[in-house]
């Protein structure tokens, strides 16, 4: 794989922190014009060939062909659309459009060119989501679902003093049903599949959710899912049947380790991640898929994001959350 990557903010320079450990060749990297220092440092520390700061021009390099986007999220459906259109595969950076739309017609075109296309969310990819995955019959009957993701915005302060960053900004795809609670969707509907019913709940300030509780309906069990950017606590994420549980402290976006508890025994607990980087098993699998050109397994997972993308879909009707880029097709 001959990688382009487009942004040179912080999960790009997240990216950077690991990529080395994988057998990908990094071949050009393209920002903005005011980026271009930034991007001239990560040439030298990573050794990037080519640097652009003109999108169009960086589509072009016949050297590349896949392309990273790690940009700010109304920019995933318009940027990976050129990718695509370019003839070049797209590894897509959560969440994987503003709606479902978006990420039907990305289906479509990749579908026709017979390109590759991949959502880079770290949860589906982790080898203890894995073995939850694996384990998961043995809890018997599911019954009650939790999921908790809560942490303080670094950027909430600035927020409600009037600066809208990104991660804050209705214009621009952000709050915390699509920042936060994307990586408890993605781990539910991974897990359980497509729930019969949908609803959100959401604090809202300056017309984007803060914080926000989401409930999805399965047949014969209920999951609530909550996530905020406004307040924050100790995570608590827990699967629970009538013959076990399996529950995590650790957010389900590293998800570094779980426990296993059957009914009337002692808990067993895994950690099948070690020290590796959380980002690191997303990018293997899409390598392997790549190398194996393993279209059956690649759909499979673009199948699953176009569910996550359905669930957001609903739930932001659920607020009348409408985005800008809700248009843009």
């Amino acid at each position: 794989m001959k990688l382009g990557i487009v942004g040179a903010g912080l999960i790009v320079h997240t990216l950077l922190q690991f990529i080395h450990e994988v057998d990908i060749e990094l071949i050009a990297i393209c920002a903005t014009p005011g980026e271009i220092d930034i991007l001239e440092q990560l040439k030298q520390e990573h050794g990037f060939r080519y640097v652009y700061t003109d999108f169009e021009e960086f589509l072009q390099n016949d050297e590349t062909d896949t392309i990273y986007l790690g940009v700010n999220n109304h920019l995933h459906y318009l940027f990976g659309k050129r990718v695509l259109e370019s003839g070049k595969n797209l590894i897509m950076e959560k969440p994987f459009t503003s709606n479902y739309a978006q990420a039907c017609v990305l289906h479509k075109l990749a579908s026709d060119r017979k390109l590759m296309i991949f959502e880079a969310i770290s949860t589906i990819h982790n080898p203890n989501f894995k073995k939850i995955q694996e384990l998961l019959p043995q809890l018997g009957e599911i019954k009650i679902v939790s999921v908790n993701y809560t942490q303080y915005s670094s950027r909430y302060d600035a927020f409600r003093n009037g600066e809208i960053l990104p991660a804050f900004d209705y214009r621009k795809s952000g709050g915390a049903l699509m920042d936060l609670n994307i990586y408890n969707i993605h781990f539910l509907a991974a897990l359980f599949g497509e729930p019969l019913k949908v609803h959100y709940i959401a604090n809202m300030e300056k017309g984007i959710d803060t914080s926000g509780i989401l409930t999805l309906e399965y047949d014969g069990f209920q999951c609530v899912s909550v996530a905020a950017k406004d307040c924050a606590a100790p995570f608590v994420n827990c699967i629970q049947g009538n013959k076990g549980c399996i529950y995590t402290a650790s957010p389900l976006f590293t998800l570094t380790d779980f426990s296993m508890q059957m009914n009337h025994n002692d808990p067993v607990h895994y950690d099948l991640t070690g020290d590796s980087h959380r980002m690191k098993h997303e990018f293997l699998d899409f390598l392997e898929m790549y190398e194996n050109q393993d279209y059956d397994r690649m759909n499979a997972y673009l199948d699953h994001s176009l569910s996550v993308m359905k669930i957001i879909s609903e739930a932001r009707q659920n607020i009348g959350l409408v985005f800008p880029d809700d248009e843009n097709l």
